[in-house]
């Protein structure tokens, strides 16, 4: 084996440049067995480039498709990002937002969309808060007043009677607000400024009560927990119904009590780019899942298989079972409709990408007769089963479709024709004998005249 490296000088329209400059290391692997012409007319030499001198090129999106599979798979590989994860949360971050006063004008939905626990800690601050001030202004009146220098002086009125303190103010303003009343602590009616304090204390806690009672209340009615009791299927699925390609999932709901007005729809998210060439990223275009005719409004009372017909109105109208991988692609599914126990909306999410899409495929049948009563298993409500579907796009079924129909036409043309050239062969026979009998009756009269 010989080992030598060589310098490469690059040039540019003849000129050269002595910075772009790299070296080459030159491996000739000779063997013996090997005749020398073979050797001297075959070049073995294999050149290898330093590390340094190497640099991966940024392929356009059209060659990395065509580039090997091997490479392809480590470098055009992309995870799609959900905008709609499966358990219904929306995927999208709201950043850089500058009019941030809108929360504090909206206070109270600001407090209800708050977490559990900054909720609790804002109602607890909320009440220790007011309590503490209020507190503080009895102390203050009081020491003003200089009831804390006739604390055991019998002669001596004060403004609230058993105050002796900060201590005893903050307890005296605890009972105030959330009118406990023990006793031991009461206001007098020498002390006008204590009385007017009094007034302000019980509206403002009244104000204070409904106000964060109402916020817990509306957060633990939320129909959220509601929603988790609503299930979609894992995957959907692609087949033939009734003669026509459909996309199908099946929604359920696990409770006894049912959703009220329930409703489905279905949007499709893809980025697309216009004939301006203008790029709109995550559009949102409607899936028909039965909005003309109906079957958007649901009796959820056992899991349903929900419908969508390909059809030319269908962004899927072009899509095959080839394509469909390679599309970057959403389908999120929105149910919607009214809980029975408190008649609040409810609303459950979820979403398909296109591996969670399974072409040929069906789901197992859960509904089973017993004796008397119809039972569901759900432990079979994501399973499906393989059935025989085209791989063809629902446009090109469509076109097999009407090509096998033309014999059909054109025979029936043909036949018309046949029946029209019969009709005037008739007629013409018609004609040749009126003008056969009318020849006759011309030469009897010829004859009688004679």
């Amino acid at each position: 084996m010989l080992f030598g490296f060589t310098t490469r000088h690059h040039t540019q329209r003849g000129f050269h440049d002595p910075k772009r400059t790299s070296i080459s290391f030159h491996f000739s692997f000779l063997s013996p067995k090997l005749p020398a012409n073979v050797l001297e007319g075959d070049s073995m030499d294999q050149d290898v480039e330093s590390p340094v001198a190497i640099h991966q090129p940024k392929l356009p999106k059209q060659a990395r498709d065509d580039l090997p599979r091997h490479v392809s798979r480590d470098r055009t590989k992309r995870k799609i990002q959900r905008y709609v994860r499966k358990d219904g949360k929306c995927n999208v971050h709201h950043g850089n937002v500058r009019e941030t006063y809108r929360y504090l004008t909206d206070i109270f939905t600001t407090l209800v969309d708050l977490k559990w626990r900054f909720n609790l800690l804002i109602f607890v601050m909320v009440y220790t808060v007011t309590w503490l001030f209020f507190g503080m202004i009895w102390w203050l009146i009081a020491y003003i007043r200089g009831d804390m220098d006739h604390i055991e002086d019998p002669s001596w009125t004060p403004c609230v009677t058993n105050l002796n303190g900060f201590v005893s103010a903050f307890l005296f303003s605890i009972e105030t607000e959330t009118t406990i009343g023990y006793g031991y602590r009461v206001i007098t009616d020498k002390c006008p400024e204590g009385i007017i304090l009094l007034l302000i204390q019980s509206v403002l806690g009244s104000i204070v009560n409904a106000f964060m009672v109402g916020c817990m209340f509306v957060k633990i009615s939320q129909p959220k927990k509601r929603a988790e009791t609503l299930v979609f299927s894992t995957h959907a699925v692609i087949s033939m119904r009734d003669g026509k390609l459909c996309l199908m999932f099946r929604v359920g709901d696990l409770r006894n009590s049912h959703i009220v007005e329930a409703s489905i729809r279905a949007k499709l998210i893809k980025s697309k780019q216009t004939s301006e060439g203008e790029f709109i990223p995550l559009n949102q275009t409607d899936i028909n899942v039965g909005y003309y005719t109906g079957d958007d409004r649901l009796f959820l009372v056992s899991p349903l298989i929900i419908s969508h017909e390909i059809n030319q109105q269908s962004p899927f109208w072009e899509i095959s079972k080839a394509q469909l991988p390679k599309e970057e692609l959403e389908i999120v599914v929105i149910l919607e409709g009214m809980v029975e126990a408190t008649g609040m909306t409810c609303q459950a999410r979820s979403s398909y990408i296109t591996s969670e899409i399974l072409w040929g495929y069906r789901f197992t049948p859960v509904l089973t007769l017993e004796d008397g009563f119809y039972e569901v298993d759900y432990n079979s409500f994501h399973e499906t089963y393989e059935t025989s579907t085209p791989s063809l796009s629902a446009k090109e079924l469509a076109e097999l479709a009407s090509r096998a129909e033309l014999p059909l036409s054109w025979s029936v043309s043909s036949k018309l024709n046949q029946h029209a050239e019969l009709e005037t062969e008739e007629e013409e026979k018609n004609l040749e004998e009126q003008t056969e009998r009318n020849g006759d009756v011309a030469n009897l009269e010829n004859e009688s005249k004679v």
